[in-house]
């Protein structure tokens, strides 16, 4: 499916639809009318720029804040705290457990969390280079999303909401992230939504993509679609943004 701007087409395969969300702080339009959908067992890139009003939308679908207008629905229902255990959230500001270990912050997101995975965290911070008896507060910073990457993924929640992963990390840690989603979709497929303003080295990993412009939808589709049509997302983006 294509869609272009606002009026957007759903379908029952929808995992998130967002039809005409509005939503102000003070004085200033952070949504626009936001109207999209995002396909169910797929990666959506969110993509704009900073102010575009990426995290507001997560956080909407996420249930953390409400919009002033309009209405988002997950899983074809209306959002509320009982989808709890269907979504996670990680966002561009969170900053969990800097006075723990890593393994006892795993070990603690297993007690909050009924469906966290403890087997799986521990391997996950095998692979992502990550020592469990480290201070969480000692990480660089892109260990630091490795471990709440970690955090996330062994929840095996339905909706996964990554506000900026990639945010002012190295390339190595970048391309660790990267290669657990795709081994994780593989595994065992779930939705998906990274919002990032860092198109170069995280194009190849969506299914679908949504541009958003001062709180509105100015283009979405199929990533395929998109560059058979337009051209690669990178130019894309280079030329709604520019």
């Amino acid at each position: 499916m294509i869609t272009h701007g606002p009026n957007s087409l759903v379908t029952n395969s929808d995992a998130v639809v967002c039809k005409e969300l509005v939503k102000r702080y003070k004085q200033k339009l952070v949504l626009n009318q936001f109207t999209a959908s995002f396909p169910a067992g797929k990666i959506t890139g969110l993509l704009g720029q900073n102010g575009a009003g990426k995290s507001t939308l997560l956080k909407i679908i996420a249930g953390l804040t409400q919009p002033d207008h309009g209405e988002a629905r997950v899983f074809g229902q209306k959002i509320h705290w009982k989808q709890n255990h269907d979504i996670t959230i990680l966002s561009d500001r969170t900053k969990w457990y800097e006075h723990h270990t890593v393994l006892e912050a795993i070990k603690f997101s297993k007690v909050l969390f009924p469906s966290f995975d403890l087997e799986k965290a521990l391997e996950l911070i095998q692979f992502m280079e990550l020592d469990a008896d480290q201070k969480v507060h000692t990480l660089s910073k892109g260990q630091e999303s490795r471990l709440y990457l970690v955090l996330c993924l062994a929840r095996n929640t339905k909706l996964v909401l990554l506000d900026e992963p990639f945010s002012g990390i190295d390339l190595v840690s970048k391309e660790q992230i990267i290669q657990v989603i795709i081994d994780y979709m593989v595994e065992s497929p779930f939705t998906l939504i990274i919002s990032t303003h860092e198109i170069h080295e995280t194009e190849g990993l969506f299914d679908h993509a949504v541009f958003i412009r001062n709180g509105a939808n100015v283009l979405s589709g199929d990533v395929e679609y998109l560059r058979a049509t337009q051209g690669s997302i990178e130019t894309i983006y280079r030329g709604i943004y520019r």
